[in-house]
């Protein structure tokens, strides 16, 4: 099995992410499916990873879009409705992807750049960001019997963080979940001979990767109203970093919310695992 890992970011939000967490978006995507194929009994040949948004981007040596099993495509701080190259290049990379006829997955900004590659569209969310956690997420009846969302509860908690959401999906779509804060959590894209899961939600993010990103949101959480001090921020973040190295604590897990489907991470990555074993294992000789 061979997996390509698309980054969505530009260079200076990689070094970001790098000093934050030590390593890139597609790096711990890498990472994270790697994990989730071994769990499943599946072969992994090589993962590669394309800074999609880079002038110079391109592949492994050697290497086609079609030679590849799956395709994954990771979040992005960008907005893709704003006309800049770094964000052209990705849409059009991700169409280059549908016409390889390689199945693809998306997380958050993943989701975004194909529903726009495929003739949908993203806007800001009038309702502010959904970070941490998009809680209630709820299947639509298409999604109920979906094998991208087999395994989930009808109703289900995930990790987050984005203030764009997809506004209309393009033709040869279903929309498969959704929740307060976004009509579109989970969806399947079929364009141009190519078919497209994805998710507004990242199912690749542990629970120490929410309080990287809290602390790094931290003065937009108080801004925006979600905590009300920095005091605030910091128990919170505290309280994620120690359920990530102690999921059975029942108190922490109270305090914040949380159940099974955030914390164990066979359940948080349900989607990942379904994707692999639905779409890419049956192209694998």
């Amino acid at each position: 099995m061979k997996l390509l890992v698309v980054e969505g970011n530009t260079l200076t939000a990689r070094q970001a992410r790098l000093q934050k967490m030590g390593k890139t978006p597609a790096q711990s995507y890498a990472d994270v499916l790697k994990g989730v194929a071994e769990a499943a009994h599946l072969p992994v040949s090589r993962i590669d990873i394309v800074n999609s948004a880079d002038a110079n981007a391109s592949l492994a040596h050697g290497m086609a879009l079609s030679a590849y099993s799956g395709i994954a495509l990771t979040g992005s701080s960008l907005q893709i409705y704003e006309t800049a190259p770094e964000i052209t290049r990705q849409i059009e990379f991700v169409r280059a992807a549908f016409a390889a006829k390689v199945p693809i997955f998306g997380s958050c900004w993943g989701l975004q750049v194909a529903s726009v590659a495929a003739g949908g569209a993203v806007v800001r969310n009038p309702l502010g960001r959904e970070i941490g956690i998009a809680r209630n997420i709820w299947m639509t009846a298409e999604g109920e019997g979906h094998p991208l969302l087999k395994g989930r509860a009808r109703a289900f908690n995930a990790p987050c963080v984005h203030y764009d959401i997809v506004s209309a999906l393009p033709p040869g779509s279903t929309c498969l979940a959704q929740n307060h804060y976004s009509a579109v959590q989970a969806a399947e894209i079929r364009y141009d001979g190519g078919l497209f899961w994805g998710v507004q939600y990242h199912p690749e993010y542990d629970l120490s990767q929410i309080a990287a990103l809290l602390d790094m949101a931290r003065l937009s959480l108080v801004k925006e109203g979600f905590l009300a001090n920095q005091a605030e921020v910091d128990a919170m973040i505290a309280d994620f970093n120690h359920l990530h190295e102690n999921p059975s604590s029942r108190s922490v897990a109270w305090r914040l919310g949380l159940q099974a489907d955030v914390i164990e991470k066979a359940q948080r990555q349900l989607e990942l695992h379904n994707w692999l074993d639905y779409c890419v294992r049956p192209r694998l000789p």
